[in-house]
């Protein structure tokens, strides 16, 4: 007889793979390995981390039988942390907001979650509306049964990129001299970059940020449309001691890489896949032949088909 467990769905998480970009990466520098995180159920890096979120309040006891899961969300968090409910039993309550795909919040109400939106200015991304997200969903955590999930404070979160980095680790032989990761929560570059760090002192870790919004750099917060990076304050795990480098990319150049990357590279992606590209490119070219660089196609181009992404008519 099969153990449930061994046949459950939520061990399709991660196992993703490394491929090398062949095409869009000028000569003379240096390689650049891109991890397909969008070969995830859901499409997203963050199934990752809501199966260790989720696991890790059920472990402690903060998640009980017939809780609730209650998150903000530009999206991709929702939509995992929905995969994840629906595979274990539990409800979710969302609140994100009009500024996110319409991909991402139909994929969350499809798995069952239900879903409250708030109003963006123009589609952006700001400062503001994640700060309005995060109080609705405190709002709503206050019910008995209801389990915050928080990602910007989650104490699990960070430990569920672990397995990407050792995974990276692995499947480029050991070869890795960077790694180039966008912010948001900064639980990825968190998980990665110190998991990395313990495999070689030296790797060379690179933050993105959006250049409308670089408040990872000093500046001032303002609206961009980068989803899923860039919530106009600097996240609460963040330390300076993370990155050796901040590398800003604007909406325009990662909505271009985007593109270029699904025509000349076949890797169909979303905004932030496409600001690691380009930062990762802006490296590559420093460090020149001989070295290696990895970074996140963090989810799927599906999820923006609604969007000005890829809007061709």
């Amino acid at each position: 007889m099969m153990n449930l467990l061994e046949t459950s769905i939520l061990n399709t998480v991660g196992n993703t793979p490394l491929i090398e970009l062949s095409h869009i990466v000028p000569e003379g520098c240096a390689r650049i390995l891109v991890k397909l995180e969008s070969q995830n159920p859901t499409g997203s890096m963050k199934d990752r981390m809501a199966r260790a979120v989720v696991s890790g309040a059920i472990t402690r006891g903060e998640l009980l039988p017939e809780g609730t899961v209650v998150e903000y969300t530009g999206g991709s968090t929702g939509t995992s942390l929905a995969f994840v409910c629906a595979a274990m039993g539990y409800n979710l309550s969302i609140v994100t907001s009009d500024a996110f795909s319409l991909e991402k919040r139909d994929h969350m109400r499809a798995l069952g979650a239900e879903v409250l939106e708030l109003p963006s200015e123009g589609g952006n991304t700001t400062k503001e509306l994640i700060q309005k997200m995060i109080a609705k969903a405190k709002e709503l955590s206050t019910s008995p049964d209801a389990y915050f999930a928080d990602q910007f404070n989650n104490p699990d979160a960070a430990s569920g990129y672990v397995t990407m980095a050792e995974e990276i680790w692995d499947q480029s032989n050991q070869q890795i001299d960077a790694f180039v990761q966008s912010v948001g929560t900064a639980q990825c570059i968190t998980g990665v970059a110190g998991t990395l760090r313990n495999k070689n002192s030296g790797i060379y870790i690179v933050a993105v940020e959006p250049s409308e919004s670089p408040v990872l750099s000093g500046g001032y917060p303002r609206p961009h449309k980068i989803e899923g990076v860039g919530p106009g304050f600097i996240p609460p795990i963040w330390k300076d001691s993370l990155a050796n480098e901040i590398i800003q990319v604007s909406t325009e150049e990662a909505m271009d890489m985007s593109r270029r990357l699904a025509r000349e590279e076949a890797l169909f992606a979303g905004t932030s896949t496409g600001a690691n590209v380009v930062a990762a490119i802006k490296l590559a070219g420093r460090l020149g032949l001989g070295h290696t660089i990895a970074t996140v196609a963090c989810d799927a181009g599906l999820k923006y088909l609604s969007g000005d992404l890829y809007k061709f008519h």
